[in-house]
This record gives C-alpha cells, sequence and structure tokens, in this order.
C-alpha cells in the first residue's frame, strides 16, 4: 500500500490524541498532528502548532502541507460555560470557520487527499434541547431547526467536496471517554478527582447526579479505529454514521465498579454539582498530588470544563428521570465496522490508564 500521510487537527484533545496514537501505529503512515498546546506525547507524530481560528496563520501552515492524504478533524471550540455555550451564535461561527481555516488552504496544497473524517455528536439530534427519538437513526432524525455548528461545517464539507476525488465520513459518537487533560468533555479526569477528595476524608464513592437515565457511550479508541476504517472502506465514503459501544448503562449501575477500580466503596445518593463544590478544592488536590507524586496539574488544567459537564451528565439538579438518549449503530454495523466494547470495562480501562500514568492515586 502507498504510505500515507494523516493529519489529526485538534491532537491535543479526547479524540484528536486517540486517533494521533492510532495513526501513529500503523505500519507506513506518517501522522501530524496540529493543537494550540502541546500533546505532551506525540508518539513519533510531527507536532505543528497552530490557531485555528486565525486565517492567516492557517493559511500559511496548512499551504504547507502538501503530503496530507487523511484528515480527522477533531478541533472544538467550546465557550466557558459550556453547557448554555452549545446554542450560542459566537460558538457556532467560531467552530464554522476554524474548519474553514484548515480545509481552504490544505486542500489547494494536498493534491492526494484521500478521506476526510469530521465528529458531530447527538446533538444532531437535539440531545441538549428535547427528547431524542429513541433510537436516533441517521437521516431520519436529525434536528436541522436547532442553530448547531455541526450543520455549518456539514453543508461546508458537502460543498467543497463537490467534483474532488476525496471522500468524507461523518461520525456522530455518544459520550466519549479516553485519555485527555484539560478537555471539555471528559469525565474520567471529573470523576477520578471528586474520587479522591472524598477517599482523603474517608467518605465512600457518592453519587453525585440526579434520577437514573439511559444512556450510552464511547470509548476514544475505538472510536479512533472507526475513522481509520472509514479512511479505507468505499461503504463508509460520504456517509454520516452512529458510534457507540455497542450496549446501554445507567449511572447508578456502574457505580460500584467504577468504585472499585478506585478502591473505594460505593456511596449514597448525594447530589452535588461538581463545578461549584469540587473545582474551588484546589488546595485539598494540592496536598492529594503531593501525597502520591502524582504528575497531574491544578484542578483547573487537569479537569477542563468537565466539571461542568459531569453534573449535565450525571443530571444534577432533576428531580425527574431525563428520557432515554441513545441511537442506533445498525448503518455502521452494516456497512462493516464491527467492534465493541463493555461500557463498564471501559471505564475501569481508563481510570487504571491514569492511575498507571500517575495521574490518579493508587487504587491501595
Amino acid at each position: 500500500m502507498p504510505r500515507k500521510t494523516v493529519l489529526v487537527a485538534g491532537a491535543s484533545g479526547l479524540v484528536g490524541y486517540a486517533a494521533m496514537k492510532h495513526f501513529a501505529s500503523e505500519p507506513d503512515c506518517d501522522v501530524i498532528a496540529v493543537s494550540r498546546r502541546h500533546p505532551g506525547e506525540t508518539f513519533g507524530a510531527r507536532f505543528v502548532a497552530a490557531d485555528l481560528t486565525d486565517r492567516a496563520q492557517c493559511a500559511a501552515v496548512f499551504s504547507a502541507l502538501p503530503t496530507v492524504s487523511h484528515i480527522i478533524y477533531a478541533a472544538l471550540y467550546e465557550k466557558p460555560g459550556l453547557v448554555a455555550g452549545w446554542r450560542d451564535a459566537d460558538q457556532i461561527a467560531t467552530n464554522d470557520r476554524m474548519l474553514r481555516n484548515l480545509l481552504d488552504p490544505l486542500a489547494a496544497a494536498a493534491k492526494n487527499l484521500t478521506h476526510v473524517s469530521l465528529l458531530q455528536g447527538t446533538k444532531a439530534y437535539g440531545v441538549h434541547v428535547r427528547p431524542m427519538k429513541v433510537p436516533a437513526r441517521e437521516g431520519r432524525s436529525e434536528m436541522r431547526e436547532q442553530p448547531n455548528f455541526y450543520w455549518n461545517q456539514e453543508d461546508y464539507l458537502r460543498d467543497k467536496q463537490q467534483g474532488q476525488s476525496w471522500s468524507f465520513s461523518i461520525f456522530r459518537p455518544v459520550l466519549i471517554i479516553g485519555y485527555s487533560q484539560g478537555s471539555a468533555m471528559n469525565l474520567i479526569p471529573a470523576i477520578g478527582a471528586y474520587a479522591a477528595l472524598l477517599k482523603a476524608a474517608g467518605e465512600p464513592l457518592h453519587y453525585p447526579g440526579g434520577p437514573p437515565r439511559v444512556a450510552q457511550a464511547i470509548d476514544a479508541d475505538m472510536l479512533a479505529r472507526a475513522m481509520a476504517w472509514a479512511g479505507t472502506v468505499e461503504a463508509a465514503h460520504n456517509e454520516t454514521f452512529n458510534v457507540a459501544n455497542g450496549d446501554v448503562y445507567v449511572w447508578q449501575n456502574i457505580w460500584p465498579a467504577i468504585a472499585d477500580a478506585l478502591g473505594m466503596q460505593p456511596g449514597a445518593n448525594k447530589p452535588m454539582s461538581l463545578e461549584a463544590e469540587i473545582l474551588p478544592r484546589e488546595a485539598e488536590w494540592a496536598k492529594i498530588r503531593t501525597k502520591y507524586k502524582l504528575t497531574a496539574p491544578d484542578l483547573k488544567a487537569f479537569v477542563g470544563l468537565s466539571f461542568q459537564y459531569a453534573d449535565y451528565q450525571w443530571g444534577y439538579g432533576r428531580t425527574e428521570a431525563p428520557p432515554p438518549a441513545f441511537s442506533s449503530t445498525i448503518k455502521l454495523m452494516q456497512a462493516g465496522f464491527h467492534e465493541v466494547i463493555d461500557t463498564e470495562a471501559m471505564f475501569v480501562k481508563w481510570l487504571r490508564d491514569f492511575q498507571q500514568q500517575r495521574l490518579l492515586p493508587p487504587a491501595q
């Protein structure tokens, strides 16, 4: 097979990091990792610093990368008020502009461009503003009437691809779990820091959310493999796919396994806003970091906006159970991607990974 060059935009984030790691492990593959901040570990990828909101900088950077054959676009701009920002006009316009700033000069320079993978999510089905149709299906359940940068980016990509030899695939993952620090939406640092503070105080792992909700998740490594698959299979070209682990879960039901992985007992249901109650406890986190010689930074740098995301995912403040939210992955499986992972095992996997990296205290 000819050698390919994969550009991963947003390489320091949750999905981009997993994609960078995956493609760097492939033979006959060169990887260019793009982000504003260095990912820390690049697995042999070439790192290129770029601010995707800066059109002039992007023109200079991406017009100089003619060998790129595949693009994984995992870059994302979020507002400080995470959930409210999902409907903000500036958030929509900024994400729209970022994709254009990258692809306009890159597509002109990269004459062997073959495939582009673009991320959306279940907000395409309006999960943030209304009950989702169950199960949500590609091409049938979209909420196009709700402003969303997904539609701006998708329309631009479809227009850009007309008459070109390259193809694209759009992925709609659910809750993504994997490795990242300082991200807007990664629950592992949020869960881990919350648990460490409780454990230091001699408390069990109380569940801080609201009523039970049936939901889905996706392992970041598995998502990266799905995007790699899409670049090589004709059935995935110019298609949109929901992607998830293959099962459903309820937080309260997997909570004992999460507690066990952290060396704790599950506690009671004690609703708490992690953003309001845990983020200010930096002094306690600093003592834990010192005690266990952790490599994790301060809480804000480690968790990012993910305490806000945890409050949203766990339904803090709700008094009634929210409607179930899950999407059909039949289309993806029928196209040929059959990988699955148990969601409970996935959470344990990533908590242990963070422990092994000394980002979280050991279980014992």
